[in-house]
């Protein structure tokens, strides 16, 4: 099965960068979010992205417009019928993804693959919602989808070999390297990064270093391009937060348990990037 055409649920940092990727890469994209304001705001984040790498000189002028014009922003999910796949990127939340994919899954023909861009929910238990869950997988791409290389393919008991087959070539063909991981919580990348960021912020709790130094220890010592705790922020610490909780709800196992200060910053509404303030402080 030959991937020609892309819906994308959600237009914020995950769901416009998957939309971008897929679009640079030849295929046609709709993107749908709540309402105009959310889709424009999507769009314009693509151009900007878009306008960087023409300036960087990695993309031609002539394939960003290109780009741009196989892109289509909608608030309807009806404008999903007919696509060969849909890629839900909605808000780590498994009320609201149950939610929006039950409404997919009316829409679309049993034909069109399902994925969810979940880092750390059930596709085994998020399948079982589909009508044909054979067709239902995880995607997992990782923060920012146009330059991290690595998509996380996500079987669950239900996934038919057709459609993990087909996700792995439309992986490829968009430009990114695929790994299948079995159905687990957190899967594989993410099991191991949030609890390294959680026990960076229990070091920084205990009081044992300064967020500068913890990063840069981290960064200088193990060679990581950015430190956790700022790399906690630009995922967002409630996003950090809420998988933590889920890990320590699914393992029952007291290494998963969230640092209180973790906690503490997010019932703050210190979120990190997005709200301006996180462990540091941004402009925004």
């Amino acid at each position: 099965m030959s991937i020609q055409s892309v819906g994308v649920i959600g237009a914020g940092t995950m769901g416009n960068g998957i939309a971008q990727v897929c679009a640079v890469a030849g295929l046609e994209v709709v993107m749908v979010d709540i309402n105009d304001a959310a889709v424009e705001r999507g769009l314009a984040q693509i151009r900007k992205s878009l306008d960087r790498l023409v300036k960087k000189e990695t993309l031609r002028s002539e394939a960003k417009d290109e780009a741009l014009k196989r892109i289509k922003g909608s608030t309807s999910y009806t404008d999903f019928k007919g696509l060969g796949l849909v890629i839900e990127a909605a808000t780590e939340n498994q009320v609201i993804k149950e939610k929006i994919l039950k409404q997919v899954d009316e829409i679309v023909s049993k034909e069109t693959i399902i994925a969810t861009n979940t880092s750390s929910l059930s596709i085994t238990g998020l399948a079982a919602l589909d009508s044909n869950p054979a067709r239902f997988i995880g995607m997992h791409f990782f923060n920012p989808p146009p330059l991290m290389a690595l998509v996380e393919v996500i079987r669950g008991l239900q996934t038919s070999d057709a459609t993990h087959l087909a996700i792995i070539e439309m992986a490829k063909r968009i430009g990114k390297e695929p790994i299948t991981v079995k159905n687990s919580p957190g899967f594989v990348v993410n099991r191991i990064l949030l609890p390294m960021i959680n026990e960076a912020f229990f070091v920084l709790y205990e009081g044992l270093a300064s967020p500068e130094d913890i990063d840069a220890g981290m960064k200088l010592g193990c060679n990581q391009p950015i430190g956790p705790l700022a790399l906690a922020d630009l995922i967002g610490l409630d996003t950090c937060l809420a998988i933590m909780e889920i890990y320590f709800n699914n393992f029952n196992d007291s290494k998963y348990r969230p640092c209180p200060l973790l906690r503490e910053l997010v019932a703050a509404g210190y979120l990190g990037r997005k709200t301006g303030r996180g462990v540091y402080t941004y402009d925004h």
